[in-house]
């Protein structure tokens, strides 16, 4: 079973940096891909970023590429995502989520969700 749990929000201001960390309590990280995805008030959830089992695969959001890097940590059961150059725009919650096969931009493709961490970028 995967539990996760996202960590490390908070506020910065424009220009800064954050890291995020989702860990998942359950024993079945490495067998699944996972995903960063995010919500703005009155939005739709978006999707940021996603790596594949290994690591070895990644691919983002046309918004966050080059400022944003997905990571995970199978030995600890931890998934990253480093943000560099913050805009106000980035502002949202954060959620990571799960699914048992690489690919996929849409939410409703991943199997499992965390609570989300709350990431505000002031000007």
């Amino acid at each position: 079973q995967v539990q996760l749990v996202e960590s490390g929000g908070g506020l910065v201001q424009a220009g800064g940096s954050l890291r995020l960390s989702c860990l998942d309590s359950g024993r079945t990280f490495s067998s699944y891909a996972m995903g960063w995805f995010r919500q703005a008030p009155g939005k739709e959830r978006e999707f940021v970023a996603a790596i594949n089992l290994s690591g070895g695969s990644t691919y983002y959001a046309g918004s966050v590429k080059g400022r944003f890097t997905i990571s995970r940590d199978n030995a600890k059961n931890t998934l990253y995502l480093q943000m560099n150059n913050l805009k106000p725009e980035d502002t949202a919650v954060y959620y990571c989520a799960a699914k048992r096969i690489f690919g996929g931009t849409i939410p409703a493709g991943y199997d499992y969700w965390g609570q989300g961490t709350q990431v505000t970028v002031s000007s």
